[in-house]
């Protein structure tokens, strides 16, 4: 319970908001598609336009931290790692997981760390990504990002 609080209280003073309360979770669902996920909104306050495809970005108050929820059209019917060879990512990734269904990826970019997860299911591909200040911060992170993404879903 202790770190429960002391986790709520570090994401709190790291992005600047006003009072230390607990974070606020709701389901963010993208209507068009049935993509859901559970979304911290006491954390990402401040939408931040629409990625391609469906979906919305959102940021921290202060903006060092953005979110973005998505969902697109697996056009040319890729897997996961056929669709992440095409973005081409760096090649130093830090985490990297492929499977039949999904690829998570993360790894640093300047001061920040960045995530990113896509579920394919269908012709869909349903994705979070995540960028986050490094310094610091990345522990107080660590649960709320996993929760994010093990939340993703999609029909």
């Amino acid at each position: 319970m202790k770190s429960t609080s002391a986790l709520a209280l570090a994401l709190v003073v790291s992005t600047a908001t006003a009072s230390a309360q607990p974070v606020r979770w709701s389901k963010y669902t993208i209507p068009q598609t049935g993509t859901s996920m559970d979304f911290p909104s006491s954390i990402f306050t401040e939408e931040a336009g629409r990625p391609d495809g469906y979906g919305q970005r959102f940021r921290t108050a202060d903006g060092r931290a953005d979110i973005t929820i998505q969902a697109a059209p697996n056009v040319e019917n890729d897997s996961p790692a056929a669709f992440l060879a095409k973005k081409h990512p760096p090649s130093r990734i830090q985490y990297k997981r492929v499977t039949p269904r999904f690829f998570a990826v993360s790894s640093y970019k300047g001061d920040k760390v960045w995530y990113n997860r896509c579920n394919f299911s269908g012709q869909l591909i349903h994705c979070v990504l995540i960028n986050y200040p490094a310094e610091e911060e990345e522990r107080a992170w660590d649960n709320i990002v996993t929760r994010m993404s093990l939340s993703l879903s999609g029909r």
